[in-house]
């Protein structure tokens, strides 16, 4: 057979199978058997090679104008199948994939919580950076450069001026620097602490610290605060204490502990008193004129309380098992 009808015949044959394949799968093994590297159409070039040099020109030419109607009436049926696919491979009765939903980590769901029940009550929230300077984390603060909180062992140093913050008390001054009072304001966020890390500790935690700066706060007042918040966020009959205790940048300061009847002992929550003088005059309040109240919670601390965690670790660790129960 010469390779005019050789090409011909090609053409006719090539036209009918292809519009008897249906399926995903016959047009694969069509265009194997035509367009493939042993297929029909490379059998002819294979052919052509054997044709006398005279010849060649001619035949080249109708061997390249066929591959490219082949190849382009091959990607025309293919593409109209794959438009069409939907009908033929896909059952859209058939139901859908059931995805699971989302939760907010139990973390973010008691930090909104604390934040709802101050701005209940006069409090706006403020946020302040992760990474400060000496002053606002420690002198500011009344924390002198022999205090233990200064040593390697307990705060993570960048340099020897800066730290990742130990406590969200660094925001409480730089409110102070660039505010004057009255202040009634929550400061959220992570601090970190260079501690062995265990069931009850972590290298870092989330904290809210409450400040209150204006001329008649007093004690009495932070104490009705501090109830209200103990009696929302855990029931209006749980039971609180507050004990005598130190912190420098507050005098006189407090602890504040909650009754547990579960474990039927006292669990501290929180630390509190009122505003150091020291610290209102380091950032250039009259300390004569104006006073106020502070208090901090690790924000850890009391989700492990309310919802009966014993691990303080199984917050990070992105367990699903552990965070789908909130």
């Amino acid at each position: 057979m010469s390779l005019d009808k050789t090409i011909k015949g090609l053409k006719t044959s090539f036209s009918k199978e292809l519009s008897k394949s249906k399926t995903s799968k016959d047009l694969e093994n069509f265009r194997i058997k035509y367009l493939g590297r042993n297929g029909q159409l490379a059998s002819l070039f294979e052919e052509f090679n054997k044709l006398p040099v005279s010849e060649k020109p001619r035949f080249g030419k109708e061997l390249n104008i066929l591959k490219n109607q082949l190849t382009e009436h091959y990607q025309n049926v293919l593409g109209n199948k794959s438009e069409n696919s939907a009908s033929s491979d896909i059952d859209f009765s058939l139901p859908g994939y059931n995805l699971p939903d989302g939760n907010i980590h139990p973390l973010e769901q008691i930090t909104s919580e604390i934040k709802s029940i101050f701005q209940s009550i006069g409090f706006s929230v403020a946020y302040g950076p992760e990474i400060d300077d000496d002053y606002h984390n420690f002198e500011a603060l009344n924390v002198p450069k022999h205090h233990p909180a200064r040593d390697m062992q307990d705060t993570f140093f960048i340099n020897p001026n800066a730290v990742l913050r130990t406590h969200t008390s660094n925001v409480q001054i730089h409110l102070m620097e660039n505010q004057d009072p009255p202040l009634r304001h929550i400061c959220c966020g992570r601090v970190f602490r260079n501690e062995a890390v265990s069931y009850k500790s972590f290298c870092l935690f989330n904290q809210v610290e409450g400040l209150v700066i204006n001329e008649t706060s007093s004690f009495a007042e932070m104490k009705g605060t501090l109830e209200y918040f103990v009696q929302e966020m855990f029931g209006k009959d749980t039971k609180m204490r507050f004990r005598p205790s130190y912190f420098p940048f507050t005098e006189p300061s407090a602890e504040v502990d909650i009754w547990n009847s579960k474990l039927n002992q006292w669990m501290e929550i929180l630390g509190c008193g009122m505003v150091n003088p020291n610290v209102l005059s380091n950032v250039g309040y009259d300390n004569e004129k104006y006073q106020g109240f502070a208090f901090g919670m690790g924000i850890e601390r009391i989700a492990m309380i309310k919802y009966g965690i014993k691990d303080i670790r199984l917050f990070y660790q992105n367990d699903k098992r552990f965070l789908e129960q909130f």
